[in-house]
């Protein structure tokens, strides 16, 4: 298996590439051109992890999940603590990444997509802190689903604009906001949340979200855990499972991705995409899609407005097509019953997103044995999704 992928054409394997506008073809290159040049100057990646140290509150810990280990009585698990991070989620460690290129290529405009919300509090947050105008696109049925995190890119100073078309969810903000890209590509920095999107974004936040793979792996040999390692992360477009997987490829540690079942995969109503898709282009790549029979991209559900998205990142289906990464989904029922176990045995409420992660510890536990380790990368805090819990979870 090939490691260091993507090819200059930005493809991993089948997947990947750049099919977007004319337009944007030029702007890319120079893109890529400048984060391959970036990536070797130490003042940039001195600054990069200066902050992510100094103002995203990294390291984050790496949590013995004790109480949950004994409720299933075989391997250790240990939770990567990715909600303590400040705005609450991974996805600040992209974003810092992003919009030190943007002050690097001199374009005061950002822009970016967000379904949960946390990509855009993250871009509103960095934005802020670099002066930077930022406008986020936001599909109007995420919006009312998380309410709060709208609530906070406006205080952060961003203008977010709802999205009515389609689903009214991710893939539909995407779209809104690569149109706006092509209309102010000279003056306006697109800060992609996931490792989707035309190359190098893909490969972009793949190794800006890198960090966690990296910490765990440091902090791994500090604990001295033993050698049969598990590794799980939730996968939507799939930038956090890219970030804790990437640095453990050539290990021999076993990687599962847990995508959202939805109401079943028996049903119309999932986000399974590589359970269920085909391959498609979406949003400038070539990947796994979820396709109606007419061939048109089909509406994703899940209860986690982050993982409600009918694409994945190229690498991701490279890496289920070799089979270095193992896929597997979760419904929205067993990823609710997750989130109030972790909640009850660990005093920690996850995002919906994470609950997915956790929930599949139900089919691995079993397959485990004490002395062994798991991980499972908890992508984000509970906080954004408190309104569904309070609608979906009853207590006397």
């Amino acid at each position: 298996m090939k490691y260091g992928l993507p090819d200059k054409r930005g493809y991993f394997g089948a997947y990947g590439g750049r099919f977007v506008p004319e337009t944007l073809i030029e702007p890319l290159r120079r893109l890529e051109k400048l984060y391959t040049r970036m990536k070797r100057d130490p003042a940039f990646t001195n600054e990069y992890y200066s902050i992510l140290r100094e103002y995203a509150g990294r390291p984050t810990p790496l949590t013995f999940a004790e109480r949950l280990t004994a409720y299933y009585g075989r391997a250790s698990i240990f939770l990567k603590r990715e909600d303590l991070c400040h705005t609450g989620a991974h996805k600040i460690n992209n974003v810092v990444g992003q919009i030190l290129l943007a002050v690097r290529s001199k374009k005061k405009r950002i822009i970016a997509e967000t379904g949960a919300g946390q990509h855009g509090v993250a871009t509103a947050t960095v934005a802020a802190r670099f002066g930077l105008q930022c406008v986020v696109y936001m599909g109007e049925e995420d919006m009312h689903r998380q309410q709060l995190n709208v609530y906070r890119m406006k205080m952060l100073g961003a203008e977010v604009i709802p999205v009515t078309s389609g689903s009214r969810t991710l893939k539909d903000a995407t779209s809104e906001a690569i149109r706006d890209w092509v209309t102010n590509v000279n003056d306006t920095f697109y800060v992609i949340g996931s490792v989707v999107g035309p190359h190098p974004y893909p490969m972009m936040v793949r190794d800006f979200q890198a960090i966690i793979g990296k910490e765990v792996r440091k902090q791994l040999r500090t604990l001295n855990t033993g050698k049969s390692l598990y590794l799980i992360a939730c996968v939507g477009g799939g930038s956090n499972a890219a970030g804790l997987f990437y640095p453990f490829l050539q290990s021999t540690a076993r990687m599962y991705g847990v995508e959202a079942a939805g109401l079943g995969l028996d049903t119309d109503k999932h986000a399974a995409t590589l359970a269920k898709g085909i391959p498609g282009v979406l949003h400038g790549s070539l990947s796994y899609v979820l396709q109606d029979d007419d061939g048109q991209i089909a509406l994703a559900h899940s209860i986690s407005a982050g993982l409600d998205y009918p694409g994945v990142g190229p690498e991701h289906c490279y890496l289920k097509e070799s089979g270095r990464v193992q896929y597997h989904a979760v419904t929205d029922e067993e990823a609710l019953k997750a989130a109030a176990l972790l909640a009850k045995l660990e005093g920690i409420i996850p995002a919906l997103e994470s609950a997915h992660a956790i929930a599949f510890l139900e089919k691995l536990m079993p397959c485990t044995k004490k002395g062994e380790c798991v991980v499972v990368n908890l992508s984000g805090r509970g906080d954004k999704d408190m309104q569904t819990f309070m609608e979906r979870l009853t207590y006397e």
